[in-house]
């Protein structure tokens, strides 16, 4: 009976074990959102020093237009041997005025993310398609070709 008993512990313990190993891993990237913080920046009252302070340094700045620091947060889970799902995705933009003072706060997730699927190994290029022998040998007998041994702009 013992035996039994044995074998049934080493049994849910395996059990136990592999469904261990079917976990989602779960990671984050990015800017790790604080609700608390985020929450706090208002319009008419921080400015960019208040901001930072508060939030921290952006994940990216605006290079055009109204300035405006994002900060950005992903949370992506998968199962092992698998690509990663995004779970959670969250955009806080947070824009200033000339003086420097915050504008505008923005949030926005997952809502407004574009998935964009690749259509192919190759990526199209405006021009002439060449083959494989005109890229391996188009350049012989071009006049002033390097290594053509031609009078060159430094001569011979």
């Amino acid at each position: 009976m013992t035996a039994v008993r044995f074998l049934g512990a080493g049994a849910l313990a395996a059990v136990a074990l592999a469904m261990g190993g079917c976990a989602s891993i779960k990671e984050s990237r990015g800017y790790i959102v604080d609700q608390t913080l985020t929450s706090s920046i208002q319009p008419g009252i921080d400015n960019r020093q208040s901001v930072q302070g508060t939030l921290g340094h952006p994940s990216f700045e605006s290079q055009f237009g109204q300035p405006t620091w994002y900060y950005v947060s992903s949370r992506t889970a998968r199962r092992p041997f698998s690509d990663p799902k995004i779970a959670e995705h969250q955009v806080l933009a947070v824009q200033f005025d000339a003086a420097g003072n915050v504008a505008n706060v923005q949030r926005t997730g997952l809502d407004q993310v574009v998935f964009l699927n690749p259509d192919g190994d190759e990526t199209a290029t405006v021009g002439r398609n060449r083959g494989f022998f005109e890229d391996l040998f188009g350049n012989i007998g071009a006049v002033g070709a390097p290594g053509a041994g031609g009078a060159g702009p430094t001569g011979p």
